[in-house]
């Protein structure tokens, strides 16, 4: 019983390494092919988020969960947001996808607020992966709209960068905390 369960660890850990380390950043002359900006996205308090208001500024796209070993780096992002809000918008998008997040958006919210101080857009509950989707991760993780990224989520707080023209520029993975060297310098 000891070796099935140590067995099932290895490979769990193994998965979470292989899918949580590793950035990728867009190759020189890869363009999108239909821009972020056509998307708009449901808010977590109902209200409408259109992408396309969003021009001329930095976004970090985050999948978030409420029940993740990852869930503290909601900190890192409010830090990043009340450092760089003016020229960078952050939007977290809670999902179930990997089955640590709650059922409803009020839930969610009032968790974000309660413990984290969560003042960047949130958008509903959505799913990041498979069948059903979120048409924005949809575009970032299909190279035929977004030129390039074919890397869907492999775990909680996986970071999409876009820049100021709408271009998707870099991918970092689960473990890259908010305020790591490698996104500020993204941002600088």
């Amino acid at each position: 019983m000891h070796k099935v369960f140590f067995k099932a660890l290895l490979i769990s850990l193994a998965f979470i390494s292989f899918n949580c380390f590793g950035s990728a950043e867009r190759p020189e002359g890869a363009e999108s092919r239909e821009s972020i900006y056509n998307y708009s996205v449901t808010g977590i308090d109902g209200s409408t988020i259109n992408l396309g208001d969003f021009s001329g500024k930095k976004m970090l796209i985050v999948n978030v969960a409420s029940k993740c070993g990852f869930t503290p780096q909601y900190e890192g992002l409010e830090e990043l947001h009340q450092l760089y809000g003016h020229e960078l918008v952050i939007i977290g998008f809670p999902s179930n996808s990997f089955r640590q997040e709650y059922d409803s958006n009020e839930e969610i919210a009032e968790f974000c607020q309660r413990n984290y101080g969560v003042t960047f857009p949130l958008t509903e509950r959505v799913s990041v992966r498979g069948s059903d989707q979120h048409e924005v991760f949809q575009w970032l993780t299909d190279e035929s709209l977004n030129g390039w990224n074919t890397t869907a989520p492999q775990w909680n707080f996986y970071k999409y960068i876009i820049d100021e023209d709408g271009e998707l520029t870099h991918v970092f993975p689960s473990n890259t905390e908010p305020m790591s060297e490698e996104i500020l310098e993204v941002l600088s």
